[in-house]
């Protein structure tokens, strides 16, 4: 009987070591509800890496440890900042010139030669039902700029500006993708995925021109990243969202490729030095 009964307790203490384990890690939708975000604004903090995730699970879905959530909460959501209202202000974002324009204070027309000069970096995109690009942005770094440069928000423009306009110029999607790229690579040390997220910037003709053998471009296009968090599914709009995924500047596609060149030296290296993965 003393037996059994030491079996049975062994058993119920491995089948709650198997749910502890498998508790571990949580779905994006559990992880959100845990600090106390909505569905986007939690795809809005694990873009700006305020929540890192963790392995995929082996549906490719994004899963997030335990030990991640108490570390968030921990740092943004102490109760003396209001617990996940903190967090939140840190990922609020606004669309479009009308809103940001009010959110920094200033008349729309103004707010949108600030931008389009490079002055305000986009956080993220959607395309309306007209087919136009509306971007997004987050509202504390609005609130941060106005504090931070108030010249800049009454008076004429500075003749840098000036000259943009007049060349109707619009950094906006440039510094969007470089704020984009950015974010994807602080996420991995990997040589070829950091490569793969700088290939995915380049236009197919110069991919094929920077990495010429076909093999590679095949790694790189099976660790490209996937289309950012809101990315249009309706063919139409797709389509033009699509078009802000690649540089279009031939100054900004040389630095995307000078880059691109400078990762596949330390992917190439790593595959001739252990064969884990890509070309040797």
């Amino acid at each position: 009987m003393m037996q059994m009964e030491t079996v049975a307790a062994r058993d119920v203490l491995v089948g709650r070591d198997v749910l502890v384990a498998r508790d571990v890690w949580v779905g994006s939708a559990r992880a959100a509800g845990e600090l106390g975000l909505s569905r986007t604004e939690f795809a809005r903090a694990v873009q700006l890496g305020i929540v890192r995730a963790g392995p995929p699970a082996r549906s490719g879905a994004a899963r997030f440890a335990r030990a991640e959530l108490d570390r968030v909460r921990s740092a943004e959501c102490p109760p003396d900042t209001g617990g996940a209202e903190a967090l939140r202000e840190r990922v609020e974002t606004v669309a479009g010139a009308a809103a940001a324009a009010r959110a920094l204070g200033v008349g729309p027309s103004r707010f949108t030669r600030l931008a389009r000069c490079g002055h305000l970096t986009p956080v993220g995109y959607r395309v309306n039902r007209y087919r136009a690009v509306v971007w997004l942005y987050l509202a504390l770094e609005l609130r941060e700029f106005a504090a931070r440069e108030p010249l800049m928000l009454r008076g004429g423009a500075p003749p840098g500006d000036r000259e943009l306009m007049a060349a109707k110029a619009d950094l906006r999607p440039r510094k969007w993708r470089g704020r984009h790229v950015g974010l994807l690579l602080r996420r991995t040390a990997d040589p070829w995925a950091r490569a793969a997220v700088l290939a995915a910037v380049l236009p197919e003709g110069e991919l094929r021109a920077a990495v010429p053998e076909r093999a590679e471009r095949l790694v790189l296009a099976a660790l490209a990243p996937p289309p950012p968090y809101g990315h249009p599914q309706v063919p139409a709009a797709a389509a033009v969202a699509s078009a802000l995924l690649k540089a279009d500047q031939p100054e900004e596609i040389h630095w995307y490729r000078t880059s691109l060149d400078f990762a596949l030296t330390g992917a190439r290296d790593q595959s001739n030095a252990t064969g884990e993965r890509g070309p040797t």
